[in-house]
């Protein structure tokens, strides 16, 4: 192999490594190409030569690159690599650059032809952006049980819910798809999450070209699609990356830093050689499937070694990730979104990395999320004891650029779904989460939501069950779904909420600090219109309530939680209109006076 070819891959600074290496037609042919440098032999052994290692020998180079032709192989054909490694052992191997595999329990590798004619998203790309000072409405999912006709169905397949999904994004106003992991992987449970194939589309849902037709697809609707990425660890299954040659190649060499708290494998992200596979794994996705941006999963447990923040600072992963965010955003002209799930409270993990930042372009903030259920979970007797749950995000907000996050994390695992968290009866639930979903939309930063909150869903999510769309049926979660999309369409259509997200002059507390009646008071200031949210999450109404409000002028309520057409108890409604009286109230120049109801938000808006 040409050392020029390679020098990028040897420094960790490659991100097209799946040019060099796996399963690429030529001519007449397939060649192959896997790094191993430890192995004492490898042949490549599959449906071409009927499995015989003897038939196709690999070649080794001096920097441990093995490499041979073989002539017949052709598209769609299967393969492993039979490894004997350095410690003795005879192992078949997935191929860690193949482009497509078996599916599960077969853990084969298939030769796959990448090239597609149907893309028709030019324009999309050169358009698209990190989305800073727009929208950003994410709508998070899980691609085989999203919507199932027939719940006997194993998987479903793109083509099925393509059509399906896009009416529905459009119709919630959700801005961008994000699709669980889509690499491959051999445990359903796992939801994508401990991968084998990085490069592999996983063969669950449909083959390479039906995901590329799906992604274009919703690039043609106006939908962006981002996928998720697990670049800190992976699964020990004996066919895959574990010590692949013999030696702990992808991984650690010591065991303690090498075991994961989820029984998988930490790559060894100091190492040049695994920095460029995940730095490529991750453009791959980008350059290839044309997905819009990537949320890195557990970027804390790389952040910190084991994830615990008193066995400090794991510089090199720290450094591999600063490299790879610099390198995509190089590549793709600063277009793409780069999200960290991060749980911890390290510091300026969406500064640039040229400015000593980690580089990525949003985190998820869990602290919001954390606290406002904790919140909400509570019998309100006791909420005035934990009022400040409710307000401490906007005390550190704008140390990141956030996304606040309803996740798939929230509704498993006993955890309850997002309406079940609510303290109270069935009634009570609904209405609070009304409310919560209020706060959500007006609250700065970006937002995410799991498939099946929009709809109430009271049944934890099981990857094997289709979503709860029978429950539409229900007047109760027939109206949650209108208010979600209420909210959407005021959320993307008013700048006041997404238009310089992250600067302080765009939000300011009204009432931070009636502990005493469980309300909440903030404004969102736009180009055109100023906007007032008031929240109520005591049992008690409250009537002729002042509240400081920034300028003169009448302010029309545009959203009451409590509207009947929310399944509310406000029977039919008119909405509220007030003039603002020129009275300071909570250091603002005016007030309103308006009514309060229990378990209820409000949204007013005011032209300047």
């Amino acid at each position: 192999m040409d050392q020029r070819k390679t020098k990028a891959f040897f420094e960790g600074r490659d991100i097209h490594a799946y040019n060099i290496f796996g399963a690429h037609l030529e001519g007449d042919g397939v060649r192959f190409r896997v790094y191993a440098p430890n192995a004492k032999n490898i042949s490549v052994i599959g449906t071409f030569n009927n499995w015989d290692d003897q038939a196709s020998k690999m070649k080794k180079d001096k920097r441990g690159i093995w490499e041979c032709f073989v002539e017949g192989a052709k598209n769609q054909d299967s393969y492993k690599y039979r490894v004997w490694q350095a410690n003795g052992e005879l192992v078949d191997k997935m191929d860690p650059y193949a482009f497509y595999s078996e599916l599960r329990p077969n853990t084969a590798s298939i030769i796959s032809d990448l090239s597609y004619d149907g893309w028709t998203d030019k324009e999309w790309l050169n358009k698209r952006n990190k989305g800073f000072d727009s929208p950003v409405n994410i709508y998070e999912m899980h691609v085989g049980s999203w919507k199932k006709d027939d719940e006997n169905e194993e998987f479903v397949q793109y083509h099925e819910i393509e059509k399906e999904l896009i009416e529905h994004c459009k119709k919630h106003h959700f801005t961008h798809v994000e699709v669980m992991p889509l690499c491959e992987y051999p445990f359903d449970g796992s939801w994508g999450y401990q991968c084998t194939g990085y490069f592999s589309s996983t063969s669950r849902y449909g083959t390479n070209h039906e995901l590329m037709h799906f992604v274009n697809a919703l690039h043609e609707a106006g939908i962006g699609v981002i996928m998720d990425f697990v670049p800190v660890h992976f699964v020990k299954d004996n066919y895959a990356l574990g010590m692949f040659d013999g030696t702990p190649l992808y991984e650690y060499s010591k065991p303690e830093d090498a075991n994961s708290e989820w029984g998988t494998a930490n790559f060894n992200l100091w190492k040049e050689e695994v920095r460029s596979f995940l730095m490529s794994a991750a453009n791959f996705w980008i350059d290839v499937y044309h997905v819009d941006g990537l949320r890195m999963d557990a970027i804390s447990n790389a952040i910190f070694w084991h994830g615990n923040k008193n066995n400090g600072v794991n510089e090199g992963a720290c450094d591999f990730m600063k490299r790879m965010n610099h390198l995509l955003n190089e590549a793709h002209q600063g277009k793409i979104m780069l999200i960290a799930e991060d749980s911890s409270d390290f510091p300026n993990v969406t500064k640039p990395s040229y400015a000593g930042g980690l580089g990525f372009d949003y985190k998820w903030d869990l602290g919001w999320m954390n606290d406002t259920l904790s919140y909400l979970k509570r019998d309100p007797i006791y909420r005035k004891w934990h009022h400040h749950d409710i307000t401490f995000s906007m005390a550190y907000f704008y140390s990141e650029r956030f996304i606040l996050p309803f996740s798939h994390d929230e509704v498993v695992h006993g955890k309850a779904t997002i309406v079940d968290k609510m303290w109270g009866s069935y009634e009570d639930k609904f209405a609070q989460a009304r409310a919560l979903y209020v706060y959500m939309f007006a609250h700065p930063g970006k937002k995410l939501n799991f498939m099946g909150n929009e709809i109430g869903q009271l049944r934890e999510w099981d990857e094997q069950k289709s979503c709860d769309w029978f429950l539409l049926d229900y007047p109760m979660h027939d109206a949650f779904e209108h208010l979600c999309e209420d909210l959407g369409k005021i959320y993307t259509e008013n700048d006041a909420f997404f238009d310089q997200d992250y600067d302080p002059s765009r939000f300011s507390w009204i009432d931070a600090d009636n502990v005493g009646q469980n309300t909440f008071s903030f404004i969102r200031r736009g180009s055109k219109k100023d906007f007032v949210i008031i929240m109520n999450f005591s049992t008690n109404p409250y009537e002729h309530q002042q509240f400081g409000v920034p300028c003169k002028g009448k302010y029309k309520e545009i959203l009451n939680t409590e509207w009947d057409k929310y399944n509310g108890n406000i029977i039919d409604h008119v909405p509220q209109e007030v003039q603002a009286m020129r009275l300071s109230r909570h250091n603002q120049p005016y007030m309103i006076e308006v009514n309060v109801p229990s378990f209820g938000a409000m949204i007013y808006e005011v032209e300047k």
